[in-house]
């Protein structure tokens, strides 16, 4: 391996002098491995064009609208009373990321990443098809004004703006729903100036970070590559340059015996063709996002020179020492079975969900009363939350035959992702009381099925 020098002072977006952006012009090798990146982006791609307007139980198939607070996963409502649900899921994929970077490092980056299949994959092409290949990019940007650079500039800027402009409307899309934006878009623009300004604003924000900002937002906005910088191990299989097969490095010399050198010909193909500007011969390093261009630009270099493949590939720091196979490490093992409980408890309690979220309190400041014919009542106040996509018509109904409800306040209906309250007395025999503080169950129904039971105390003195 190289010896350790200045790459890890600096960020390869900056001239060394550090007073100026340097601009990165990768070169595209459309190797294997990038035909399945293609794949993978297109089919992603796909998937968030379309989520927000396929509709699961009438309601959209994926929704985040923190402004309603509701939010729908596949055909789910999940509302306010949900938190816990919600807490417990975030900590479930976060485990699941850790464990992820852990034994296959940043290809979460390199592949389902937004940022770079938008970049990669949309932009970048499109900047391609515009302005030719890297060195044509480099020849026209530090070229003098031109007929040819403005036109091409403005037409490059101009599609950037208008892809902008549709990933603002889909991710909106995704916060006030598919419905609601198709208002937006279709009524007339007075009715909608704040929905406008918003996907204006989108607009320029998604223009500025694939133009301008680029691979900045992987290397000093974005904290997923320092926390890789935690999690890897020696175990961890990422992409790394075999150094024990390719160095020392040289030239390929005609008629000269090069017996003592190593299989990297020092043509650094797997600098040019980073776009994160790094040279990973160097090592690990968090400007990495594991996206495998490397790969298929030495693949082919090694081809041309009919050396074996993957000098520079998926290996972990053990396999290039030692040459020994992929192992996972122990603390993989832990997070798989923390992952593991986690996801178990998560299942059990989105199937136990129930469509009625019931909270029965006994009102505040008031204690029992004493009636006529033996009979002890108190007061309750309930709150029955909506989860379906529908209207709910209930009843409730004590568990115990000998109790009944008289109600205050009564509600028999609640509408979608709404919530209604009920303010009513449980009336019982004071002869079934046994003890001051009891426990007394009360059953929701819908339409001949149970849908909920809450229980709950109830004070009364006992019967002598």
């Amino acid at each position: 391996m190289a010896e350790p020098q200045n790459f890890r002072d600096h960020i390869p977006s900056i001239t060394d002098t550090g007073n100026k952006r340097k601009w990165m012009y990768p070169q595209i090798i459309k190797g294997k491995l990038y035909k399945y990146r293609d794949i993978v982006s297109y089919a992603l791609l796909a998937l968030l064009f379309s989520s927000p307007f396929i509709k699961i139980n009438g309601e959209q198939m994926i929704l985040l609208n923190v402004m309603e607070r509701k939010f729908v996963f596949f055909g789910i409502i999940f509302w306010p009373q949900d938190f816990y649900l919600f807490v417990l899921a975030l900590l479930t994929f976060m485990v699941f990321i850790v464990m992820f970077t852990a034994i296959f490092g940043r290809v979460w980056c390199g592949w389902a990443c937004p940022q770079t299949i938008f970049m990669e994959m949309v932009f970048r092409k499109i900047e391609n098809w515009i302005e030719g290949d890297w060195i044509h990019q480099q020849k026209l940007n530090q070229g003098p004004l031109s007929f040819e650079k403005v036109a091409k500039k403005t037409a490059k800027h101009s599609i950037f703006i208008l892809i902008s402009f549709l990933i603002s409307n889909i991710f909106l899309a995704y916060i006030i729903g598919s419905d609601e934006l198709i208002k937006i878009m279709s009524e007339p623009l007075g009715q909608h100036i704040s929905g406008f300004i918003s996907i204006l604003i989108f607009t320029m924000v998604f223009y500025i970070v694939f133009s301008y900002l680029r691979e900045l937002v992987c290397t000093v906005i974005c904290p997923y590559g320092r926390l890789q910088g935690v999690l890897l191990d020696n175990q961890s299989i990422i992409v790394a340059y075999d150094y024990e097969r390719g160095e020392p490095r040289g030239k390929i010399l005609k008629n000269t015996e090069q017996e003592h050198l190593g299989d990297c010909i020092d043509c650094k193909v797997c600098v040019h063709v980073c776009p994160t500007g790094i040279d990973i011969r160097n090592g690990t390093q968090l400007e990495c996002i594991n996206c495998t261009a490397c790969i298929d630009a030495c693949d082919m270099v090694m081809e041309k020179i009919n050396r074996p493949k993957r000098l520079i590939g998926f290996m972990s720091e053990d396999q290039i020492k030692t040459k020994s196979p992929f192992k996972l490490s122990r603390k993989v093992y832990a997070y798989s079975v923390v992952l593991l409980i986690l996801f178990s408890v998560l299942s059990f309690m989105l199937i136990s969900r129930s469509d009625i979220e019931t909270t029965v309190l006994r009102a505040g400041g008031t204690l029992y009363q004493l009636r006529d014919n033996g009979i002890v009542s108190n007061l309750y106040n309930a709150e029955l939350v909506n989860k379906t996509t529908k209207m709910v018509k209930f009843e409730m109904r004590p568990i115990d035959p000998d109790t009944k409800i008289q109600y205050i306040r009564k509600e028999d209906e609640i509408k979608m992702g709404s919530s209604v309250k009920v303010t009513f007395f449980v009336l019982r025999p004071q002869k079934s009381v046994s003890k001051y503080k009891s426990e007394i169950g009360i059953e929701i129904w819908s339409e001949g099925k149970l849908i909920d039971k809450i229980k709950t105390n109830f004070i009364a003195p006992p019967s002598e």
